[in-house]
């Protein structure tokens, strides 16, 4: 009598081995995300830490254009101040999009993956603010001037006059910053008081706040919007700020004053974020928690791979943490450590791609379902592909 035939039937005869492959095509092909396939292009704000170029062209500097900036990855200099790349880098290589490129070198080329318009030394408020308090900034390429660049360029990338930009937006990605960090750096380093400068922090995160809901109106919906980093971390900070009270530093070595008002930041910051969330219901406002992230190689550096430490910088001068104001990396005198990526501190106020890294893959962990959405999934089951067949 000639047997039965039956899928099920047929499949139990297969090898555990074939069982195996069949089982692991069906998990690879049904409802996994597929990473980058959501947002289609990213634009980033910001300062030195996100910076990919713009520096180079706005305001030329003689240390971070050539080597040993960019040595890592790159192995030439890029205009990062790193030494290769940065959390920006990681995080389009992760959503699938190429690395930014500068907004100021970046004629004749095709933007519509985005654009990087971040500056070395860029300010969340304009130059005008600094100069009526006789504080000097090293750009004017602000917050305010980054955003009139975006608007100048959206018209070359879809249809004002149309809903063209604003569907161009539903699927980009805004990298709001770090962006803010600046405002206090200048004024510390040239003597300033803590209470003069903690009077800057509503009218930073107001610009901060006026930056995003300008971006809203052009369409934009989908907003990362980083905090800032413990300063009193900061090779550069413990060099200029060197107390002989052991009271004055944390456990892991940085001065607590400094970290207390980068917590003071932070905290208005996302004190204004809740408000924008809620004035914005359908809008994606992450806050991007640098500090605690940061927070985690500082307070255990050889646990985390860096056993060249967390408080003193790779590449620098003379000084406990290899760090002199008046001998910059990159330039005579300055002296390089041999290993990177055993490093958390690139320059004394950047820090390296190790650490870039490991605050990129924080931030995306803790932020997962935003930078790959649960709507982004593509199911495909087997009744699927045999209707596509």
């Amino acid at each position: 009598m000639a047997s039965s035939y039956s899928p099920s039937s047929s499949l139990f005869s297969l090898s555990n081995f074939n069982i195996l492959i069949i089982a692991l095509i069906l998990l690879a092909t049904t409802a996994n995300p597929v990473l980058g396939s959501y947002y289609k292009s990213i634009f980033s704000f910001g300062d030195s830490l996100a910076d990919t170029g713009n520096g180079l062209y706005s305001e030329p500097n003689e240390y971070m254009a050539r080597l040993p900036y960019g040595e890592t990855y790159f192995h030439r200099a890029t205009g990062r101040f790193c030494d290769g790349r940065v959390v920006l880098d990681f995080i389009a290589d992760a959503v699938g999009l190429p690395l930014l490129p500068p907004y100021l070198g970046s004629s004749n080329k095709d933007l519509r993956q985005g654009v990087n318009f971040a500056v070395g030394g860029a300010t969340a408020l304009d130059s005008s603010f600094f100069e009526e308090r006789k504080i000097n900034v090293v750009t004017n390429d602000s917050l305010g001037v980054q955003l009139e660049w975006f608007k100048q360029l959206l018209p070359s990338l879809c249809n004002p006059s149309s809903d063209d930009c604003h569907e161009y937006l539903k699927t980009s990605l805004i990298l709001m910053g770090e962006i803010g960090g600046n405002d206090y750096n200048h004024p510390f380093f040239q003597g300033r008081g803590t209470e003069e400068i903690r009077t800057f922090v509503p009218k930073i995160i107001n610009a901060i706040s006026l930056a995003i809901k300008d971006l809203i109106k052009e369409g934009a919906v989908a907003f990362l919007v980083p905090g800032n980093l413990p300063i009193g971390c900061s090779a550069m900070y413990l060099t200029l700020f060197k107390s002989p009270n052991k009271e004055d530093y944390d456990e892991s070595g940085c001065i607590k004053w400094l970290n207390d008002f980068s917590v003071y930041h932070n905290k208005f910051l996302q004190k204004e974020l809740a408000v924008l969330r809620e004035e914005y219901p359908s809008f994606r406002i992450i806050y991007a928690d640098y500090y605690n992230v940061a927070m985690k190689f500082y307070k255990s550096p050889e646990l985390l791979g860096f056993a060249g430490g967390a408080l003193k910088a790779c590449c620098g001068g003379k000084g406990p943490y290899n760090c002199n104001r008046d001998v910059h990396c990159g330039s005579v005198g300055a002296k390089v450590c041999d290993s990177p990526s055993t490093f958390v501190n690139w320059d004394g106020i950047h820090l390296t791609e190790a650490a870039y890294k490991y605050l990129a893959d924080g931030l995306m962990r803790e932020n997962h379902q935003f930078f790959f959405p649960e709507n982004d999934r593509i199911i495909t089951t087997t009744a699927d592909r045999d209707q596509a067949l």
